[in-house]
């Protein structure tokens, strides 16, 4: 692989989500939306360029093989590589080539990889002191060196502007940055924060933080408004020499510090082509298909797996994460589930969600939607190794033959619903003082349009009133709290279970008649859940407790049902070996980061593809 092979000279628990202390704290990253190019496509532009060269021709040629062409939604305006610009700035359309972070952190091998940074720890048992180590040879574009004071501005910067998204974070723990020198950083916290160095300072899918070049945002005025444009300093492997509205177009970086400080090998890919899909999500895919059937493109955005399976048939030589095979996909990390509104009747009713469950059927979702993987989830967090483990544990096992949350058992649910008043009326539906359960299922079709059918046919055999909800309307009445169920996923927990488990404290619980955040959808409140997790905040996930704890609240999920756990959630991403090998698949996990090139992690990615030619 690419990617040297590194020693990591500490290992800390420093996991899964920013902790809260003292009754209570705030989210680590901006909320979780829906994942972008998921199970789902974008309409091409009309001409584009097909691979090498720009229109223009105002710049170097490089051959087609040395060139990755990748197909992906472009909307940010043109110019805009600055982090900190607000709005305008996505580290998805390509612009993630340009920043790094102080560690990546690679989601299958469960390791960190020290970057900018060659060491982070604690230095205290109570985590409230964390120091620093960069990499002495980190540069920056225009040579620069990357020192102290870039991380010093950047922790500040983070701390002082509200308009950025870990504001609240910087805000709730760290006191204060000290640049003890040119390569030392000292970090206080006011609060225990053991999930600080993982959740803030590490990037991995689309969460953490770049560190930004104090040369150049010392002397801007408002740097939410700079865009810093093509030739911003930057510390990443390539530059952006193209930018229009057909294609983004970076070239390697021939003095990329990374290369001599022994962390990889000079980059095999000279170019990326970043074309412009366009268009609205799900429209037109056949177009990108064929393309990359013809070997015009090298890997694109998601797509279903009925097309995935389609593109590998025509072409053998593409390729996708359990090659050949179904699922064709790896594990992301927005496992889906049913919301409801708790503080709704009837859905406010225990025994109600219960019910709900019961009418799922997961075995026929695995057969029918995912061609005999085994998808369908009943946690409300992916089972990368950390979780994995902590699901593995004898007292989660426990736990699973207590509550069977993966039961499917239709004549449960109806006891369930007889206990708390309904009966089945002439038309086979639940119903109680005239009314039936509303099981209207928002969501979005661009993405589930392969799930969501087979859940309201499921639901209304049962008894509900279920119907499809794919309008433009879906995602409001998420907000709202309206009547129905809301397919959504949870945006939280990589590494432990603690941040997934928070999505249901007391103090995200907003009231009726108002509006709740991303993946606050339940409302819940339950004083006794809340002080578990209080109790948890503070643990590093390594201490008995914390795993004690963490069981306790399993169970109330469960036996609340405080949502429908159904799928685990995977991206299906074609990978064209036609020019370029060593993708990141389930047979060469390399330093184990995801195969979306639009994540944060995507630099890894491509900088790792090696040549056929």
């Amino acid at each position: 692989m690419k990617l040297k092979k590194l020693s990591i000279l500490f290992v800390f628990v420093i996991i899964a989500t920013l902790l809260a202390a003292c009754g209570g704290a705030a989210d680590t990253a901006p909320e979780a939306a829906e994942p972008a190019a998921e199970e789902s496509a974008a309409e091409p532009a009309a001409e584009e360029p097909a691979a090498e060269e720009p229109a223009d021709g105002g710049f170097a040629e490089v051959a087609r093989e040395d060139t990755a062409v990748l197909g992906w939604s472009i909307s940010s305006p043109i110019g805009v590589t600055n982090p900190w610009a607000v709005p305008g700035y996505t580290h998805q359309e390509g612009n993630n080539f340009l920043w790094e972070p102080l560690y990546w952190f690679g989601i299958f091998s469960d390791e960190e990889i020290p970057w900018l940074a060659q060491n982070m720890e604690y230095t205290n048992d109570d985590f409230t002191q964390m120091v620093i180590e960069l990499n002495p040879l980190a540069k920056w574009s225009d040579g620069v060196a990357v020192t102290s004071a870039d991380v010093v501005f950047t922790f500040e910067g983070q701390m002082t502007d509200e308009k950025l998204a870990y504001h609240e974070a910087f805000v709730q723990f760290v006191d204060s940055v000290v640049a003890v020198d040119d390569l030392t950083v000292e970090v206080n916290f006011k609060i225990p924060a053991p999930r600080f160095m993982f959740e803030v300072l590490m990037l991995k899918f689309d969460t953490g933080i770049p560190i930004v070049p104090a040369h150049v945002f010392a002397d801007v005025e408002n740097w939410n408004e700079f865009a810093g444009d093509l030739d911003m300093p930057h510390s990443g492997p390539y530059t952006i020499v193209n930018w229009d509205n057909n294609q983004k177009i970076f070239d390697l970086r021939e003095d990329w510090w990374a290369v001599e400080a022994g962390l990889i090998d000079t980059p095999d890919v000279k170019r990326i082509v970043m074309v412009n899909l366009g268009g609205q999500i799900g429209q037109n895919m056949d177009v990108v298909s064929q393309r990359i059937v013809n070997n015009e493109m090298d890997s694109a955005l998601g797509m279903n797996i009925v097309l995935l399976q389609s593109i590998t048939e025509k072409n053998p030589d593409v390729t996708t994460h359990t090659g050949h095979e179904a699922p064709f996909g790896y594990l992301d990390w927005w496992p889906n589930s049913l919301w409801v509104n708790t503080q709704l009747a009837p859905y406010d009713e225990v025994e109600v969600r219960n019910a709900m469950n019961r009418c799922l059927d997961r075995e026929t979702i695995n057969n029918v939607v995912y061609e005999g993987a085994e998808i369908a989830n009943v946690y409300p967090f992916p089972l990368y190794p950390g979780l994995q483990a902590f699901v593995d544990s004898p007292e989660v096992q426990a736990l699973i033959e207590k509550y069977e949350p993966g039961k499917f058992d239709p004549e449960e649910s109806k006891a369930l619903m007889e206990s708390v008043g309904f009966e089945v009326n002439g038309d086979g539906l639940f119903e109680r003082d005239g009314e039936t359960v509303s099981a209207e299922i928002h969501g979005f079709e661009g993405i589930h349009n392969n799930i969501v059918p087979v859940l309201v046919e499921m639901l209304r055999d049962c008894g509900f009133d279920s119907s499809i909800n794919f309008g433009d309307t879906a995602y409001q009445n998420m907000v709202d709290g309206a009547p129905g169920m809301y397919m959504w996923g949870h945006g939280a927990s990589l590494k432990d279970p603690y941040a997934a488990f928070e999505l249901y404290h007391g103090r995200f619980s907003t009231a009726l008649n108002s509006s709740a955040g991303t993946n606050r959808w339940s409302r819940y409140s339950n004083p006794d859940y809340d002080a578990i997790l209080d109790e948890m905040a503070p643990l590093a996930s390594d201490d008995p407790q914390f795993h004690a704890l963490a069981a306790q609240a399993m169970e109330i999920y469960w036996r609340d049902m405080i949502d429908i756990p159904v799928i685990q959630w995977l991206h299906h991403i074609p990978y064209n070996t036609t020019y370029w090998s060593n993708w990141p698949t389930a047979d060469n996990i390399g330093p184990g980061v995801n195969g979306a090139f639009w994540a944060h992690t995507g630099q890894l990615v491509i900088t790792g593809l090696e040549s056929t030619k």
